[in-house]
């Protein structure tokens, strides 16, 4: 939650906004293995994080896939927009946007918020539960959505 005041000196609690890039080449999705210092480290992830204050969502989980994988993309579609506050394996209230991307070229490395980077085989997949907060549930409607296509984005 972010603490916020306003002109007339009222606060509120609001919600943090995060992207989420679900990037597949080859049938294989971009996963990161998230840096032991940070929240959930030690999981698998998509390459996501917090939106800054002057970016669209869609420029938000480009420079969050460049920062973690060193990859560049193009953003195909929004696939899924989370507003649910009461999520699993989710404190921080956030609500999240997810983007299908397509990979374009690796022009860098990956930052310290990553200790791995892997193009993991859909079929050999984790358990979806086991990766980093509710990042499961969203490559779960992924993986229905690459077998039967369905109208997008998804609103839960």
């Amino acid at each position: 939650m972010i603490t916020c005041a306003f002109e007339n000196g009222a606060k509120a609690r609001l919600r943090h906004v995060v992207v989420h890039a679900i990037v597949e080449n080859e049938g294989k999705l971009l996963l990161v293995k998230r840096s032991p210092d940070i929240s959930e480290g030690g999981k698998w992830s998509l390459p996501s994080g917090y939106l800054d204050r002057d970016e669209t969502a869609a420029q938000g989980a480009l420079r969050e896939l460049k920062e973690e994988t060193g990859w560049d993309g193009k953003v195909r579609s929004l696939f899924l927009i989370k507003t649910n506050p009461h999520r699993p394996h989710e404190d921080r209230q956030n609500i999240s946007f997810h983007f299908l991307i397509t990979p374009t070229q690796q022009t860098g490395e990956k930052d310290a918020e990553s200790t791995e980077v892997a193009w993991v085989p859909i079929g050999e997949l984790t358990k979806l539960d086991e990766l980093a907060f509710d990042h499961g549930e969203a490559v779960g409607w992924y993986l229905r959505y690459r077998s039967r296509e369905f109208p997008l984005p998804i609103l839960m």
